[in-house]
């Protein structure tokens, strides 16, 4: 993209504000394309004689809360209200947030609210909430939800927003910053606490993976976690209540089982490889996918006359593969999604976390073959898919993943099969539903 598109296609997933900050920071020479970690980068940033507020802080507690504003307690005051409401607390549900981890617990939010017969709300703290993302999740995983769903922004960066809360409300927090946030203020008992990853893993040690570890180590709020492959890893890991206490489900892959795959795209005379592209997310190391897809190029393993080499993320820069510019495609809503993941043919996707993560079973449950990567106890996905290969994290074995992929798309051997992927969320998430709606929203 050219700097006025991408400009455009930052402000309509951001906002303006964020987009013309986003310009100030680069004009002033500060480098805003590394990643920084969900919870940090919430934080005021502190210099000597100043800072990015204006005032200095005086006391060692008000240095402490900016530091950690999006953890700091959630600001909150006593109201009538319903007698049973769930709350989803979480920063954004804009198109740019929705995918995987936020479009689930939207998922779980609205069938345990369903299920309970509670009133539910969506808490953003960082974003307006866009209404229509939310409908666009239900409506693409086949969700019926009839009543009035009520929208908030508690916004962090505004000390004068506030929550009104009742005797009522329970909350479903989506990482452990709106764990901690929410835990500041209401009682544990009222609190689910939905982990999707081993969190721990977006820090370095140091104050953020300590407050993230003391947070996934707490025993006295119910947690919900996304798969058994990652409820065996944290129960080995130092979290061995978890394997006692910890709910856990298997997520389930509607969107993509919905649309029908075409027979050929239109036009298209290539096969079609995708790689899941997000260079400032360094659990997807991006970087170590462009040399295997790099040196699979130059070995003539993706024949460019053969395949097109396509990256679907944000911020990827232009550049191309031993002469093949590759197609870059920035963001997609959920239904664009859904449609595109039909169309390929050869899924690359890493993750250096022990999640499976969404993409390689979004293709595997579309059809395709996809290619991922070993991670601790992350060894076999075959329970999933048989179309899944995973290969270790070196370059030459991703290569030769990539090679086997191919191998087997251009014998024919594409037939699916999805031997432990669910197309229906109501199942998945039955038996979780049935236990937090009995024994903590009461």
């Amino acid at each position: 993209m050219n700097p006025i598109q991408k400009f455009n296609w930052y402000r309509k997933e951001y906002g303006l504000a964020a987009a013309v900050r986003r310009i100030l920071r680069k004009l002033v020479g500060r480098d805003v394309t590394s990643e920084r970690p969900p919870a940090e980068q919430f934080a005021v940033q502190f210099t000597t004689g100043s800072h990015e507020t204006g005032d200095q802080p005086t006391t060692a507690s008000q240095l402490i809360n900016a530091r950690f504003a999006g953890s700091a307690p959630l600001a909150v005051f006593e109201a009538p209200g319903p007698r049973l409401r769930l709350n989803l607390i979480t920063d954004s549900i804009n198109s740019g947030s929705l995918f995987g981890g936020v479009g689930t617990a939207i998922i779980l939010a609205t069938l345990l609210a369903r299920r309970a017969g509670a009133e539910l709300r969506v808490v953003t703290r960082t974003q307006s909430p866009y209404q229509p993302g939310f409908k666009e999740v239900l409506l693409c995983n086949g969700i019926e939800y009839e009543n009035n769903v009520d929208f908030s922004f508690v916004d962090i960066a505004d000390k004068d927003s506030q929550l009104d809360i009742c005797a009522g409300d329970y909350f479903l927090t989506t990482s452990w910053w709106t764990t901690a946030s929410t835990l500041g203020s209401v009682s544990p008992s009222r609190l689910i606490y939905l982990l999707q990853e081993d969190e721990r893993m977006f820090y370095p040690y140091g104050d953020d993976w300590l407050r993230c570890s003391e947070t996934i180590s707490r025993q006295d709020v119910a947690i919900v976690l996304n798969t058994r492959l990652l409820r065996d890893h944290l129960a080995s890991s130092g979290l061995p209540h978890l394997a006692e206490l910890g709910l856990h489900f298997e997520p389930a892959f509607p969107a993509v089982a919905r649309t029908p795959k075409p027979a050929k795209r239109d036009g298209a005379t290539r096969k079609r490889l995708f790689f899941y592209a997000r260079p400032n997310n360094l659990r997807n190391v991006f970087y170590r996918g462009i040399e295997a897809l790099d040196e699979a190029v130059r070995t003539g393993i993706l024949d460019p006359d053969q395949w097109e080499i396509v990256l679907v993320g944000k911020d990827v820069p232009m550049f191309s593969f031993s002469g093949v510019t590759p197609t870059i495609v920035p963001t997609l809503s959920w239904s664009d999604y859904g449609d595109f993941v039909n169309t390929v043919d050869l899924g690359f996707c890493l993750m250096a976390t022990p999640h499976p993560s969404y993409p390689p079973l979004d293709l595997a449950a579309a059809g395709a073959l996809v290619v991922t990567n070993k991670f601790g106890m992350k060894q076999d996905l075959s329970g999933y898919s048989s179309s899944i290969i995973v290969a270790e994290l070196d370059q030459k074995s991703l290569v030769e993943g990539l090679r086997q992929g191919v191998a087997r798309i251009e014998s024919g051997d594409t037939r699916a099969r999805t031997h432990g992927l669910s197309d229906s969320w109501e199942r998945s998430l039955a038996h979780v539903t049935e236990v937090l709606a009995n024994n903590v929203l009461r």
